[in-house]
């Protein structure tokens, strides 16, 4: 989908550095430094305008939260948010979060978030889904020994690549809803805009894994 560029958004990012990173780099191993406290930090990949992000910050205020996103305009949107709720416990960060390895240090996320990625449906470009082998390698080197991977979709076909994906890196699964909405899952659940416009239309998928620390 072609996002409508917003000609405030590079000077809005700009005046707000405090609040949002655009060279993340330079950040590796030290992103306790960009909060107030030391507390366990929470990655979502793909953020959107941050509802879920936002949101997540507000009732968990003992977590640090790190919402990514590579398009400017999209998280000009979430940065105004965030700067009308005043949380201490989020920041911003303006880049293609696909290579999480390059941009985090071994051990210093406690959790991803992969919320309705793209499913990339064509067979051909399955290497470039977020739930392949290949990026659960990245996720693996920055996750701390028990740290967790979350994933939501409304795609069927996505969901059950992620299953196989996962169950044959050797993953171990916390939780698997197959209608989270209509499930004891759903207590405590919160939603992307994207899920919020598009649960009326068929069912969330959802899962929670980490990785075999002890494998056989």
């Amino acid at each position: 989908m072609r996002v409508r560029k917003k000609p405030w958004a590079a000077q809005y990012i700009k005046d707000h550095s405090d609040l949002i990173v655009t060279e993340p780099e330079s950040q590796l191993g030290h992103w306790q430094e960009r909060f107030p406290s030391r507390q366990p930090i929470q990655v979502e990949i793909g953020i959107g305008k941050g509802q879920f992000i936002i949101e997540m910050a507000r009732q968990n205020p003992e977590i640090n939260f790190l919402g990514i996103e590579i398009q400017e305009s999209v998280i000009a949107t979430a940065l105004r948010k965030l700067v009308e709720s005043e949380l201490p416990n989020v920041q911003l960060v303006e880049t293609d979060g696909a290579f999480v390895d390059t941009l985090f240090a071994e051990g210093e996320i406690d959790k991803l978030y992969l919320n309705f990625s793209d499913p990339w449906p064509k067979k051909r470009h399955a290497k470039r889904r977020l739930t392949s082998p290949n990026f659960l390698t990245h996720y693996q080197k920055v996750l701390k020994e028990d740290g967790r991977i979350q994933f939501k979709t409304d795609n069927r076909g996505l969901f059950e690549y992620s299953l196989t994906s996962f169950n044959n890196f050797g993953m171990v699964f916390d939780e698997v809803w197959l209608d989270l909405h209509n499930s004891e899952g759903n207590e405590g659940n919160v939603q992307t805009e994207y899920e919020e416009k598009f649960s009326a239309k068929g069912p969330i998928y959802k899962l929670v894994a980490h990785f075999d620390s002890n494998p056989a």
